[in-house]
């Protein structure tokens, strides 16, 4: 009788052990390893180590820099998603093209010319654009004062691209940026839905090495020889 119930008590922890292995969820597959990124070389890099933008080796003065640690730092799209991304960034989903800035930056464009904006793409996407708008209490936003970045080729597919626009050159409207205090700007990723983006830092910034005068401006703004000056006002 003995043996009999040891048997029967083997088979029983037996078939316990068996019903748990069932139970059990599966042990989840090993992620795989995220797409590389390559970065292209640009003018200006970002130094993650003292958070700041550099110049041949030098920290930048900015007037802004937003970095999307765990929020999207007041931008918004009109139609685009943005969201903070996984780590660190703000990831836009193209809808439209318009990504905008926070207002009230009151920045002043003479002293601040440079803009940076560093992305990676990381979404196939077309129509690549790249355009910066800008606001002022003068005007809003047109297609009459905008910027181009310095290297406008379209990033590609887990390329990380840094452009810098200096918009003391701007590509519409002339010498408006560096005569005006800034309000707000936008930023035109791309003209067609689709594409995906992590932008990393953007930053408002003085150029240490301003490009040289316009021969043809500076010539306009001087007066012909002979020109009699005014005689100051009592």
């Amino acid at each position: 009788m003995k043996s009999g119930l040891i048997v029967l008590s083997l088979a029983a922890v037996l078939l316990a052990s068996c019903d748990r292995k069932a139970d059990a969820p599966a042990a989840p597959a090993p992620a795989g390893p995220a797409a590389p990124t390559t970065e292209r070389a640009a003018s200006v890099r970002w130094n993650p180590t003292a958070g700041a933008f550099e110049m041949g080796g030098a920290a930048l003065r900015t007037a802004k820099v937003w970095t999307f640690d765990g929020s999207t730092d007041g931008f918004t799209g009109v139609g685009s998603q943005l969201a903070p991304a996984d780590g660190q960034g703000l990831a836009v989903t193209i809808a439209d093209p318009t990504v905008r800035s926070p207002s009230g930056l009151a920045i002043p464009g003479g002293q601040y010319p440079l803009v940076i904006v560093r992305l990676t793409r990381v979404g196939g996407g077309e129509g690549w654009d790249g355009a910066l708008y800008y606001s002022t209490a003068a005007h809003g936003e047109g297609i009459g004062w905008l910027g181009k970045p310095i290297d406008n080729e379209a990033p590609k597919l887990n390329e990380t691209v840094t452009l810098v626009y200096d918009m003391s050159r701007q590509a519409q409207g002339g010498p408006d940026w560096t005569q005006s205090v800034i309000d707000q700007i936008r930023l035109d990723i791309e003209d067609k839905p689709g594409g995906r983006f992590v932008i990393h830092q953007v930053a408002i910034a003085e150029n240490p090495n301003p490009p040289p005068a316009d021969p043809a401006a500076a010539a306009a703004a001087t007066p012909p020889a002979g020109t009699p000056t005014p005689a100051p006002k009592p």
